[in-house]
């Protein structure tokens, strides 16, 4: 069983920054393809980001050219870099963790504020 931890999230104001972290308690965190999501009131969950066991990334059009992810396997670790944060941006980030069929996983999410 893989637990994904998490953190990073907060009220920021509009322009500014946060970096999410979510950890991983798993084995072969290196193998699984690594995304964030993020779910706003009232809306369905979207995807933000996701990287690739051999560091492909993808982008949700919204996000292009502000966030940033990136995975560090040595800490079993995946981050998402958000810069020039919008109210638009404001949701629940939640960390997924899959591999192909097998496996899928979710944190429990961490809540980004953005707003003046």
């Amino acid at each position: 069983q893989v637990q994904l931890v998490e953190s990073g999230g907060g009220l920021v104001q509009p322009g500014g920054s946060l970096r999410l972290s979510c950890v991983s308690s798993g084995k072969s965190f290196g193998v699984y393809v690594m995304g964030w999501y993020r779910q706003a009131p009232g809306k369905q969950r979207e995807s933000v980001a996701s990287i690739s066991a051999s560091g492909n990334t993808n982008y949700a059009d919204s996000v292009k050219g502000r966030f940033t992810i990136s995975r560090d396997n040595a800490k079993n670790t995946v981050y998402l870099q958000m810069d020039s944060l919008t109210p638009e941006d404001t949701a629940v980030y939640y960390c997924n963790a899959v591999f192909g069929r097998l496996a899928d996983y979710w944190g429990q999410g961490t809540q980004v504020t953005v707003s003046s």
